[in-house]
């Protein structure tokens, strides 16, 4: 163990380390591996991309984790050897990713796992009185660590809910390091199976940053799309929801949850936002003989409304706002052209025009999260509810 200690200690220490972030969504599409380089830490932190692939899932691994994939009732055995099956499956495609790209493992400092989450269940979600904000993301770290020979962080999102927050979303850390820039308002949009973004100010005051959910990205197109259409994943260039109509009724109907009216920062994700939640709102809305087209063309204009909605509320304290896309649903063109005619005010780029792969955006900040728990330090965001101040990432030795 003093070994161990001792390969953590001046690996941490290391001018320039190497760390592969990982990041596997609620789309389950595959696992997104980035291999970055980091100097220095807070805001001083130089970060170069250097590979990046998303490693495809069987379509047995993915069945096996939506068998316990945000249900509130599932088979607790099939937690259990998921929890490491996940961890197995992962350091798989690291390895493999590894080989592929040239390197060895040795050549490789840290792995930064977010793991898969399979449920999340913040207070606002639950309402179950005396009990506190939960998540759960499986893939052990000590497994991934073993099978790899490298040292991994994992489980982050525990500090944060420790700390008081929700255990989401996480990009506001690393969002603030990374991307702020003096003189320029900017939104980091980031479209996944929820759709989130980070508010940073213009003047650099760590204390007015803020990250936020929004509501559902993809995460019901997708459910809806693989349900419903066989061999399909996603709506692909939005296809199905450009031959549809939107439904007003039912898009109202969908728009009514109390959490679109909530106070920032929130979280959620698809417990809530579920084909249940599509169901009862059909039902409500007498709609429930709609075409398959048209209830994907809703529920592209329910995103859409939920990321307009949201943005609209802090545009009134931005001059000139950029906003950044990141992740999966900057993929739809439907999304993008409803969210480009409502904000006309405001300049669309994506994060390739700040040297970040979008698609590896979320597997970089997670990255950059386990630099900063080794070689960093504390930023203040003041004492604000949600957002505390703190290092996370439990740590794993291989040996």
């Amino acid at each position: 163990m003093k070994n161990q200690i001792e390969n953590l200690y001046q690996r941490s220490n290391k001018e320039e380390k190497l760390i592969i972030g990982l990041m596997s969504g609620t789309s389950m599409d595959g696992l997104d591996i980035a291999l970055s380089s980091f100097k220095g830490s807070g805001a001083n932190t130089q970060i170069k991309l250097l590979k990046f692939k998303t490693a495809d899932y069987t379509d047995t691994f993915r069945k096996q984790v939506k068998s316990i994939f945000s249900k509130r009732e599932v088979d607790l055995e099939m937690v259990c050897l998921m929890n490491e099956q996940v961890a197995i499956t992962h350091a798989k495609l690291i390895n493999e990713a590894i080989a592929e790209w040239g390197y060895t493992n040795e050549d490789i400092d840290f792995i930064a796992s977010h793991g898969q989450t399979i449920y999340h269940a913040p207070k606002s979600l639950h309402k179950r009185a005396g009990l506190p904000n939960g998540t759960l993301q499986i893939g052990d770290g000590d497994h991934i660590a073993v099978h790899t020979g490298i040292i991994t962080l994992s489980d982050f999102r525990q500090k944060h809910i420790a700390a008081g927050g929700e255990g989401a979303p996480l990009a506001v850390y690393g969002d603030y390091l990374i991307f702020s820039k003096q003189g320029e308002d900017r939104i980091m949009l980031n479209i996944g199976g929820i759709a989130n973004y980070t508010y940073l100010p213009g003047d650099l005051d760590s204390s007015k940053v803020f990250s936020t959910d929004i509501g559902p990205g993809n995460t019901l197109m997708d459910q809806y799309v693989q349900k419903h259409f066989e061999g399909l994943y996603y709506d692909k260039d939005a296809a199905i929801s450009k031959s549809g109509t939107v439904n007003e009724a039912l898009l109202d109907e969908l728009s009514k949850d109390p959490f679109f009216a909530a106070d920032f920062p929130k979280t959620t994700g698809p417990e809530l936002f579920s084909l249940g939640y599509l169901e009862q709102a059909q039902q409500k809305s007498s709609t429930t003989d709609l075409s398959k087209q048209d209830v994907m063309a809703t529920l592209c204009h329910l995103s859409a409304k939920g990321i307009i909605e949201s943005i609209q509320r802090v545009l009134p304290n931005l001059s000139k706002p950029v906003l950044y896309l990141s992740g999966g649903g900057m993929h739809n063109p439907l999304l993008l052209s409803l969210l480009r005619e409502a904000l006309p005010q405001i300049a669309f780029k994506t994060t390739h025009d700040l040297e970040i792969n979008p698609d590896a955006k979320e597997a970089v900040l997670f990255a950059l999260l386990a630099n900063e728990t080794l070689t960093g330090g504390e930023i203040n965001f003041g004492n604000r509810e949600g957002v505390p101040s703190i290092c996370m990432g439990k740590i794993s030795l291989p040996k």
